[in-house]
């Protein structure tokens, strides 16, 4: 459990703001169209995807987790001694019998592509077959087209009250209500202080490009589109994203980027090995040779900024990766 967070905790139970009335089973979540019901506290769930993971870390809920999937960076230090208690059924994705077969009272899923209509997992009807609840991250599905585009299409800008919505219902079908509210309490707070670390600054001409990978150095790279989670991180800060799609992640031209010129480059750092570009040292070696990508001029004032891939996600990393971005505009230099 967080630091921070087991201590915002405490002062909310002592001071009675967190207390919350017991979950009446059963309990019927509405969930991205489909209602999912839980005749009690679920003793055995699987993760298809980090974010889910490690906000049910954070809850504290370790220990009801038998299986883990979809991992972009390596766990959070603070959740090292409850994930190495938990099978990782797979680095990417998941089998199906690979979930049932951990007999799950819970599939919590972040990305509809995995757990959906055309899910490389399974459908959530494949699974209600079994009567196992799946609960999709509404972060995924709320304002979103995952019919469209290799990520989806964002219909509606992400909001991050998504994020506060899946940890409070999480919290609700574990019957752990009061963590929900310490932990939205303790990721408020982060928000804030990102936004107040630039307050009053003018940021009317600062720019950003998020580069997430590449299924080759040679080939389009996968950046932020509009109205996505990254967007978010950076229309929070004031900051303007230099792509116009709408796409999660479009491919987009170098030369293109290269004569919008952000003022900020944001590269994901992952530990998973997909692509090539996966490895952030090969973004750095690649932005710093191209005849292109090294004429910008984030790459010649080293305006670089290295975040985790899952801080560019819907969880409790991009909190984080909001305060450290921040940071780096606040003061003009990169994180070393």
């Amino acid at each position: 459990m967080l630091p921070r967070f087991a201590t915002l905790l405490a002062g909310l139970s002592l001071t009675g703001l967190a207390q919350a009335a017991a979950t009446q089973y059963p309990l019927t979540v509405e969930n991205c169209g489909l209602p999912q019901t839980f005749a009690q506290a679920p003793e055995r769930a699987v993760t298809i995807g980090q974010a889910g993971t490690e906000m049910l870390y954070a809850l504290g809920l370790g220990d009801k987790l038998v299986g883990t999937s979809l991992w972009f960076n390596n766990v959070l230090p603070e959740f090292q001694a409850q994930n190495d208690k938990v099978e990782r059924l797979a680095d990417n994705d998941p089998s199906f019998e690979a979930v049932v077969g951990k007999r799950p009272q819970l599939v919590a899923v972040q990305f509809e592509w995995m757990v959906g209509p055309q899910g490389s997992v399974g459908t959530r009807e494949q699974f209600s077959e079994l009567k196992i609840p799946t609960y999709l991250l509404p972060s995924d599905c709320e304002g979103k087209d995952n019919l469209v585009g290799a990520d989806g299409t964002r219909l509606q800008p992400f909001k991050v009250d998504s994020i506060y919505k899946s940890i409070s219902q999480l919290a609700t079908i574990f019957d752990v209500q009061d963590r929900g509210v310490a932990l939205n309490a303790d990721l408020q707070a982060r928000l804030d202080k990102a936004k107040r670390q630039l307050a009053g600054k003018d940021l009317s001409g600062t720019s950003a490009l998020f580069w997430f990978s590449s299924a080759d150095l040679a080939t389009d790279p996968y950046v932020a589109g509009r109205q996505g989670v990254a967007d978010f991180m950076l229309q929070t800060l004031g900051v303007r994203n230099v792509v116009e799609s709408h796409e999660e992640w479009p491919t987009v031209g170098w030369e293109t980027l290269a004569k919008a010129n952000p003022t900020w480059l944001i590269i994901a750092r992952m530990d998973r090995r997909r692509f090539p570009a996966d490895d952030y040292r090969k973004k750095l070696e690649f932005l710093r040779n191209d005849p292109v990508a090294r004429n910008m001029d984030a790459v010649k004032n080293n305006r670089i900024v290295i975040l985790d891939a899952d801080a560019m996600q819907a969880g409790i990393r991009l909190f984080r990766g909001l305060e450290t971005l921040s940071t780096a505009i606040a003061t003009g230099k990169a994180p070393e």
